[in-house]
């Protein structure tokens, strides 16, 4: 019989065979975090090429894959052919209004079923509805509320247009994002979050989800395991013109 003391024990063995990407430690809550958060936007709009240089180096050390376009249009003909590459036929995406750019009809373009999600607190059917369309899907097409340089993560803030099955269901997750999403460190994720909890209506939604690269167990018999518990693959989208 283990003992609770050798149990942690082992944990703590095992933690310091590798040793972190950085420190954790903790941090005070900031007491004017819009003002801080504000800051933070102004900074990475000026370091915003060596906040994406690091996420690079950090998403594909995860397992992800990043591609960098000019504009929607390409980066929906990069969907497309990821879709080509995979033998994919069928894709679920965020409401347009929240993407920013309607990808329905230029994905229909190129031979895909596109089942998109509706703008707006969505009703019971609706979100029967697409929870199911995301459950018969190949590609999951979302966006990213931030891109973690640290860490190499997507954070996906679930809400009306946004539903969380596209990003967890679908074997394939594409994620769109502009230079306004990516932030340097998680600790600066902790202020913004603070500045949105603070902000009516801004944290509307049921979950906040931290994806830092494919769906990953080594539940049986120790065999690592991708997509048991979630995409198999996870590719990010960086669009210049966001």
């Amino acid at each position: 019989m283990t003992t609770r003391a050798q149990f942690i024990q082992r944990v703590r063995g095992e933690m310091a065979k590798t040793p972190g990407l950085f420190a954790a430690r903790s941090a005070d809550r900031p007491q004017e975090p819009g003002a801080l958060a504000e800051t933070i936007r102004r900074q990475l709009a000026e370091r915003w090429p060596a906040a994406l240089a690091r996420f690079s180096e950090e998403f594909e050390r995860v397992g992800g894959v990043l591609y960098r376009v000019a504009d929607m249009e390409e980066a929906c003909a990069t969907i497309s052919r990821i879709a080509r590459e995979r033998s994919a036929q069928r894709v679920v995406t965020w409401a347009t209004s929240v993407l920013g750019a309607e990808l329905e009809p230029r994905l229909r373009a190129g031979g895909l079923e596109v089942a998109g999600e509706t703008a707006g607190l969505p009703g019971e059917a609706e979100r029967s509805r697409f929870r199911h369309a995301s459950a018969q899907a190949d590609i999951g097409v979302t966006g990213a509320d931030l891109a973690v340089a640290e860490t190499g993560s997507l954070v996906v803030l679930s809400g009306p247009g946004k539903a969380r099955s596209a990003s967890l269901l679908p074997p394939y997750h594409v994620a769109v994002f502009g230079k306004g999403a990516l932030v340097e460190s998680l600790e600066q994720v902790g202020v913004i979050f603070e500045a949105l909890h603070r902000d009516p209506g801004t944290m509307s939604g049921a979950s906040i989800s931290f994806i830092t690269g494919p769906s990953r167990t080594a539940d049986i018999e120790l065999t690592l395991t991708r997509g048991v518990h979630g995409p198999r693959e996870v590719h990010a989208i960086f669009v210049e013109s966001l």
